[in-house]
């Protein structure tokens, strides 16, 4: 299983969110880059990089900061926030990132996830499916939708998607626990490959999300407060996965 730190972008800087509240941010670091090299220095495999205020304005915000840590990092990126054309996808894709992850633009142009799939292969595309209390959140998780988490999955294996996020906001940067329930629901009722995030706390929730066969764990507040190291993770877990 992958440990993928997070690196949310608001005002290009580094912060992180309670339950997705805008309002309420810790600001970490002011270099995003710097944050980049260093998860990388440190082993992480992947870096999940979200423009915060873009998911909310619907537009690219932090696209300078995007782009500096593409041109800088080797590890793969996967990227989101505010991607609701072909264009944007495009230009993504096009300055480094390997995946672009698509929220609100799967529930409402889901004919958008066809047409990157279409241009760049399947493993160019990851839904990220926000849950609050089973109902998906739309617009950086400010706008309730009618669609259920699991109606917004099936829909998407139907349309050929292969990997998604599932993210239950209500633990999302709480550092309480993942919301392991549906976590195993979301792997039981997808053949595709699922990654985890919101509420990991400890090594202890990694090595049991790691049981549950999600491919990866995205970890942003427990990481920069310290909880436990990416090296412990990454020992933590390998150690798991291979006994």
């Amino acid at each position: 299983m992958e440990v993928i730190p997070a690196i949310d972008l608001k005002g290009g800087r580094c912060v992180r969110l309670y339950q997705g509240d805008y309002d309420r941010e810790q600001v970490f670091s002011d270099d995003p880059v710097a944050t980049a090299l260093e998860w990388q220095r440190q082993g992480a495999s992947r870096l999940h990089i979200v423009d915060l205020e873009g998911a909310r304005d619907g537009r690219p915000v932090n696209l300078d900061a995007v782009e500096a840590i593409a041109a800088r990092a080797t590890a793969p990126l996967q990227v989101g926030g505010g991607i609701r054309d072909l264009a944007t996808a495009q230009h993504l894709l096009a300055a480094g990132a390997q995946r672009v992850v698509l929220g609100t633009a799967a529930v409402e142009t889901p004919a958008l996830v066809e047409g990157i799939m279409d241009g760049y292969g399947p493993d160019a595309v990851v839904v990220s499916i926000d849950a609050r209390e089973g109902m998906v959140a739309l617009r950086g998780w400010r706008a309730a939708s009618q669609v259920t988490a699991r109606e917004l999955l099936t829909s998407m294996v139907e349309r050929g998607v292969r990997r998604f996020v599932y993210t239950d906001i209500s633990r999302d940067g709480t550092m309480t626990e993942p919301n392991f329930a549906a976590m195993e629901e979301v792997v039981a009722t997808t053949q595709g490959a699922v990654l985890a995030a919101g509420g990991i706390a400890s090594v202890e929730h990694l090595v049991r999300l790691a049981r549950t066969g999600v491919e990866g764990a995205i970890v942003g507040q427990a990481l920069y407060v310290g909880a436990f190291s990416l090296a412990e993770a990454l020992e933590r877990v390998g150690r798991a996965t291979t006994s």
